[in-house]
């Protein structure tokens, strides 16, 4: 049993880890569809190009209001080509 659960808590992290946008679902939303913390903007129904600029200004601190304390960690190490590539995957 011990073995099965290590197994799954390994593989689920594997996954998670997998997806640039994994650390982004618990407050957005699978498909970037909420409203994080009833604060942000709905991320599926911004242009990608605001959305990447939302990420820049987020990491330059002139972005955000208030969020920008939350949110400067999960964009710190991020470059443009993650950023693109989690556009791509949630905004259609």
């Amino acid at each position: 049993m011990k073995k099965i659960v290590l197994a799954t808590t390994v593989l689920t992290a594997c996954i998670s880890f997998a997806s640039p946008y994994a650390k982004c679902v618990v407050c957005h939303g699978a498909n970037g569809e909420k409203v994080a913390l009833g604060k942000s903007k709905i991320i599926k129904d911004m242009s990608k190009e605001d959305f990447i600029a939302s990420l820049k200004g987020y990491q330059s601190g002139t972005y955000g209001g208030a969020q920008k304390a939350l949110m400067l960690p999960q964009v710190k190490g991020m470059d443009e080509a993650t950023m693109k590539e989690i556009a791509d995957l949630i905004i259609k």
